[in-house]
């Protein structure tokens, strides 16, 4: 895999030519007209897309209309409420409300189901889609029913990916889903496009999860492809089925890039047909000559069985290293799982050895990225008449959706599957998010699922337990379950594969998903339960601001899990305050009281009362702060709380990594960089102010009071850095807050305090 330094032109989508001097003369003796870069950008496909569906007249500063809206169930009910509280009247476009998260409904009991009554009622009142439970996951339904080429999609959810049905997908916070039900748009600079220039063919074996966290691998830590567009060219692309397409496309969110784009051909033609779709079948491929950005050049031939190693999906080796090294692998983990882990537990994996070789407690082939029909048929073909044996070794699979469901069930995979042990479930999301087989603990799972993250799997830190996950390819997954839970990569058995042909039957979803058609019924009554909750109010940003510091993280990246956890939280997504009790609890569990202290004081001083009764130490603070400042008052500076955390948002796409912060009184976070363009966007459209500070030692510590004073008007003039003091022993010393560009609406909506006061005027 090679990473280009500089941008590069792709001549007939067949031949790159980098864009230094040597490439450019090169193309100028073959014939070739070289266009400026900016001019030949336009024959991507990324940039048409983004054209056409581009609002402002200024391809440099887009504004996005999307074509669909789609949700899962711990994020409909936040956005629906956020944007009946900002005059919501009906979907103005097609908005799928699928339900694949909160699907056990175990969890509290029916307070899950009341989220599901709600979706229902509010499809049937705003004119949506309703998906019920078990029917599918919320990617496979916008594949098989959503997707279109050249068309947009914004989904609430990270791993809103549907580039290679020519589709160009984002995951991102609720509040921009609000901001399309309510006819506005998605308002960003127009990205960078890199070309990831496939050649060859993968060998047998080899499943998408490998292309997939190869390149994860080459791109994370350095950012080549950060809030960037992949465009995925080149000959080798043809070698490559649809479901292989879509399998490497879902995970590159774990690149933390923007989006994707493929180019199409027939093999996406037959995937619409298939699906009774036809004429969404759009070709798509880039013009004459077309320059990238940068560029990703990979040997599909070359990859082999891939396996991330906790705690993220770029902790990649190939399978025969891993067994090569396995000792001195298993230890690097372990090293690295102190910094992950903060020491809370004492983490192993070495122990995981048996005559030396790796034993792994379970598998899993599940979700948006595993659960496809060729990855399972593959596994089937793999495990036919073997046993997964009798020990701790289990084995789940979770067909993406009911219609894969019953096409493995016709063809008989299913039943090859059953034979060895292995048990087959419904669609769910679960294994992705710690809510469906949490392996014991310090129990090791493999799974083809998105994310191996710190308790991704379910387990609780917190509570002493810990367990972890590897990512890889459901090939090798059923090559391991063949033996029996010994690691094994699916390059090492001579396995003929049946590549069974997929026929879609959608009559499940005839027979079961609510579809308006789009037309709203204003006479239905939204069925509210008892733990679905308003937003609280929120005030507008004070002329000042005392911030406490009450959190500082310094992992090299902070995922929105370690902000709000996933599994255990999924039942009070509905519910804001009850929700934000969880922030950061896995990481700080001090946090939660800290902030409440503060917030104690901002809502006495908002009602008129005495900030200083109920917090006594902050009157020391404000006398320091008036030795130079002597005109602040009460009524114009406003108390709250802020976090630190060297890269902060990586990971899903989930409003309450930032929303819990506010609710609980944050005005601020402050981070060297923001892993995510979606995580900034949260703190943003709830309010919260997305200060950087350079990368070194901290003029600050946690508990420290900070001082901004006219925040306000340095939001409201656009200031790049941003005069602050730290608070400390009855003075104040003088530091900088830095602030990246911000648009006007972004400016208008934290100077209001969040998206809600912002709609509300």
């Amino acid at each position: 895999m090679k990473l280009y330094e500089n941008g590069v032109y792709l001549i007939n989508g067949t031949e790159l030519v980098e864009a230094n001097a040597e490439g450019i003369a090169k193309m100028k003796a073959a014939g070739v007209e070289v266009s400026d870069p900016a001019e030949a950008k336009k024959q991507t496909i990324g940039y048409g897309i983004l054209e056409a569906h581009n609002t402002s007249g200024n391809m440099n500063n887009l504004e996005i209309k999307f074509d669909k809206l789609t949700s899962h169930d711990i994020t409909f009910v936040g956005i629906i409420q956020t944007a009946r509280a900002s005059g919501l009247e009906k979907f103005p476009i097609p908005y799928v409300l699928t339900n694949c998260h909160n699907s056990l409904c175990a969890v509290g009991g029916t307070i899950n189901e009341d989220d599901h009554m709600f979706g229902l009622s509010c499809a049937k009142k705003y004119g949506g889609v309703y998906v019920p439970p078990h029917q599918a996951v919320i990617h496979q339904f916008a594949r098989e029913m959503l997707a279109g080429g050249g068309k947009m999609i914004l989904g609430s959810d990270s791993h809103t990916r549907y580039g290679a049905l020519g589709t160009m997908a984002m995951g991102e916070g609720g509040p921009e889903l609000v901001k399309q039900l309510l006819n506005k748009t998605y308002d960003i600079k127009m990205p960078d496009i890199v070309a990831v220039y496939m050649t060859g063919a993968p060998r047998p074996g080899v499943g998408p999860q490998d292309v997939a966290l190869a390149i994860i691998g080459a791109v994370f830590a350095n950012g080549y492809v950060n809030n960037k567009v992949m465009e995925f060219v080149g000959p080798g692309v043809a070698s490559l089925s649809a479901d292989f397409r879509i399998g490497v496309d879902v995970m590159t969110t774990e690149t933390t890039c923007l989006s994707s784009i493929w180019q199409t051909d027939e093999k996406i033609r037959e995937f619409y047909e298939i699906h009774g779709r036809e004429e969404e079948y759009k070709e798509l491929k880039p013009g004459t000559v077309a320059y990238y950005d940068g560029c990703i050049e990979i040997d599909l031939s070359a990859i082999e069985p891939m396996i991330a190693m906790p705690f993220h999906p770029s902790n990649v080796y190939t399978i025969r290293e891993m067994k090569q090294n396995l000792e001195d692998v298993l230890h690097d983990c372990e090293q690295k799982a102190l910094v992950s882990l903060d020491g809370a537990v004492d983490y192993k994996l070495t122990d995981k050895i048996r005559n030396g070789q790796l034993y792994v407690d379970q598998g899993i082939i599940a979700g948006c990225a595993g659960g496809g029909f060729e990855n399972i048929c593959a596994a089937a073909d793999i495990l036919a008449g073997k046993s997964i044996g009798a020990d701790e070794f289990t084995l789940s699979v979770y067909p993406a959706s009911m219609p894969i469901y019953m096409e493995l069930i016709k063809n008989g995979a299913a039943a090859k599957l059953m034979g060895t042990g292995a048990v087959l479930k419904t669609a769910f999301c679960g294994p992705c998010f710690g809510a469906g087989d949490t392996p014991g603990n310090n129990g090791l799972s493999i799974r083809h699922s998105t994310r191996n993250f710190p308790n991704r799997e379910g387990s609780k830190l917190q509570n002493g337990q810990i367990a972890s996950v590897a990512l890889m390819d459901a090939r090798s997954i059923a090559a391991t379950a063949a033996n029996k839970g010994y690691l094994t990569g699916a390059d090492e058995l001579d396995i003929q594969y049946s590549g069974p042909k997929y026929h879609f039957d959608k009559t499940i979803y005839e027979n079961r998903v609510f579809d308006s058609k789009g037309v709203a019924d204003p006479s239905v009554e939204i069925k509210f339960g008892p733990n679905i909750k308003d937003w609280p109010q929120m005030s507008a940003l004070p002329e000042n601001l005392i911030l406490k510091v009450v959190s500082e993280i310094h992992d090299p990246v902070t995922t929105t899990d370690e902000l709000i956890p996933s599994g255990e939280t999924s039942s009070y997504r509905s519910n804001p305050l009850a929700l934000a009790e969880f922030a950061l609890s896995r990481k700080d569990p001090a946090y939660v009281g800290r902030a409440k202290e503060v917030q104690k004081a901002e809502v006495a001083r908002v009602n008129g009362g005495a900030p200083y009764e109920e917090l006594p130490e902050l009157e020391a603070v404000v006398n320091a702060i008036r030795t130079q400042f002597a005109d602040i008052k009460e009524e114009n500076t406003g108390i709250g709380s802020t976090i630190f955390a060297v890269k902060p948002g990586d990971g899903s796409a989930r409003e309450q990594a930032a929303s819990c912060q506010k609710v609980l009184g944050g005005w601020a976070n402050i981070a060297n960089e923001y892993a995510t363009k979606r995580y900034r966007s949260n703190l943003i459209n709830w309010g919260m102010l997305p200060f950087l500070i350079p990368a070194g030692d901290l003029p600050f510590a946690n508990g420290d009071y900070l001082f901004v004073p006219e925040v306000r008007k340095a939001i409201e003039t656009g200031a790049k850095e941003i005069p602050a003091f730290v608070v400390r022993d009855g003075a104040i010393e003088p530091f900088t807050l830095m602030m990246g560009d911000l648009t006007d609406d972004e400016k208008d909506i934290i100077l209001k305090g969040c998206l809600i006061n912002y709609y509300r005027g």
